[in-house]
Parts: C-alpha cells; structure tokens; sequence
C-alpha cells in the first residue's frame, strides 16, 4: 500500500514514474451523494474504511482529509478519472485550504494519468498560478510540460503540441535548473526536438519521391538550417545532394557533400553521396555562392560572422 506524502516527498515519488497500484476488486465507485455503498473488495490497510460499506452522508459534511483520501484511494486502485473528481472536490469545498492545495497537484496527476491532457494542464497551471512559490511549483510545471510532450506520437503532421512541449520543457529547465525535473526535461526536450527534425525529414522524401524537388529542398534545408543538433542532418545533406543533382545545380550538391564529407565521412550517406557526385563526374568541394556554402564556412572554417 502506497502513502503518498506531500512537499517534496510527494515531487520525487510522481516523477519517477510511481505506479499505483489496484487495490483489488470491483469497479463500483461511491458517488459524492454519500460515503455507503460497496467500492471494491479489499479491505484493512490505510484506505480500509471504503473498501466495504460505512457510514453515510452528504458530501458536504466530509473533511478535506476524507475526501482527500478518497482520492489517493480510487488513484490506488487505478481509477485516475474517479480520484480527479474526489481531488476536485476538495478544491471546490475547502478551497483555501492546505489538503485544497495538496488536492490540486494530485488533480492535476490523475488527470494524466487518464490521458486527459487537456485538463491536466489546466490544473497544473492553477497550481502554478496559485502556489508559484510552492516546492512543488517545479513538478506541476513538469507535470504541464508532459501532458503536451506526451501527445507528440497523436498528432500525426500538427506540429503545434510538440512545439509547445519544448516551450514548457524549456520553462522547466531555466526556472528549476537544480531540480531532477530539469534532468528529465532535457532529455524530452532533445528528443521532442529531433522529433521535429524527423517530420521535416519525412515531409522532404514525399516530395523527394515523387521528384517535387525545390519542395523537397526547402524541407531538408530547414534540417541542416535549423536542426543541427539532431540525428537527421547527414540524412539531410544526402538528399540535397540528390535533389540537386536532379535538378543539375552542381554547385550545390558538391557543397552539401562537402559538408557531409567533413562532419559525416564514416556514415553511409556520405558514401551514397560520394557515388552520386564521382558518377557524375564531381566531387565533394565547396562551390559558389550559395546559402550551402554559407552553411560550409560557419561549420568547416568557423566562420560564423
């Protein structure tokens, strides 16, 4: 049986993933209308009490403590949805108290934990609107931040969500740098960023196969432009190099190959690009004036001004 403790106790155990686990037996839920009524099997331990039918009445005379723990105890049992709602009324009916706090965080949680991403934010945002002091600030903002980078795999070609995901990630590096949260964010924030340099990638082949060449271009631009950091910029180089022969703009092709020749040389895009520009009679060099050349000073000779 899990305990969840508050402050920062309660931050490291959320964060690291805790699984709740069901406390067995049914599905029946206790309604707010009163405490009677079968809940699930089970009984004894610290959540004991609603594991079998007690006293009733309305919820309006219940202590925050009791529907606090009504909620800790449907969380338990692996009902996030009930325990959001039992969290929420804690809020609504004690409001300004210290369990109203406590409940939102928790609220917040649960709503995650049943993917209602949506309302995860907005009662993590309360939190950190309300309690912006509170130790627990930096896992609500975490808390926000996952609830859209969470959904990156569910948004197919809207790239929107994946963006605000690094915003928030970002929020949770520079404000809680010290924090384990800031740990986990930078790692979600380099992968929500190779994320985007991968849809890019994918956009630029569509166009590349079915031989729409500057629209392709313009996608593999924006890789080695803009997503220098990721895993998809040798990809990137090769195919320009491929557009741009298609297109019998050889300067360019010999540039981009010049680049991947020089950061890349070990990688089998290097290799297929070699064979493309020696086929044609070409190597890999920098030539012209062109924004590929631009992009060869600033990572070949360093220079950037």
């Amino acid at each position: 049986m899990i305990r969840v403790k508050f402050g920062k106790a309660i931050s490291v155990a959320l964060v690291s993933g805790l699984v709740l686990s069901s406390c067995g037996g049914g599905s029946g839920s206790l309604g707010f209308g009163s405490l009677g009524g079968s809940s699930g099997g089970g009984g004894g331990g610290l959540f004991g009490a609603f594991s079998q039918p007690v006293e009733k009445k309305p919820i309006d005379q219940w202590t925050a403590e009791e529907i606090y723990k009504r909620g800790e105890y449907d969380l338990e049992r692996g009902d996030p949805s009930e325990a959001a709602k039992w969290f929420g009324e804690v809020e609504r009916l004690y409001p300004y108290s210290e369990w109203a706090k406590r409940a939102l965080i928790m609220q917040a949680f649960s709503h995650h934990k049943d993917k209602e991403y949506e309302q995860a934010r907005a009662s993590a945002q309360r939190y950190i609107d309300f309690y912006p002091a509170s130790e627990d600030a930096a896992y609500a903002q975490y808390l926000l931040a996952l609830s859209y980078y969470d959904q990156i795999d569910e948004i197919g070609r809207d790239q929107g969500l994946t963006y605000q995901a690094l915003q928030a990630l970002r929020t949770v590096i520079e404000r809680y740098p010290d924090t384990e949260y800031a740990k986990s964010a930078i790692l979600k924030f380099d992968l929500a960023f190779d994320h985007l340099a991968a849809k890019e990638m994918e956009i630029g082949r569509y166009y590349l196969k079915r031989k729409h060449y500057a629209a392709a271009i313009n996608r593999f631009r924006v890789v080695v432009e803009q997503f220098q950091t990721t895993t998809h910029v040798a990809e990137a180089l090769h195919r320009l190099v491929e557009s741009y022969l298609s297109l019998g703009l050889v300067e360019e092709a010999q540039t981009a190959g010049a680049i991947l020749g020089h950061n890349f040389q070990s990688t089998e895009w290097y290799q297929s690009s070699y064979r493309l520009l020696t086929k044609s009679g070409l190597k890999p060099e920098a030539r012209g004036n062109n924004w590929l050349n631009s992009v060869y000073r600033q990572l070949v000779k360093g220079e950037w001004l």
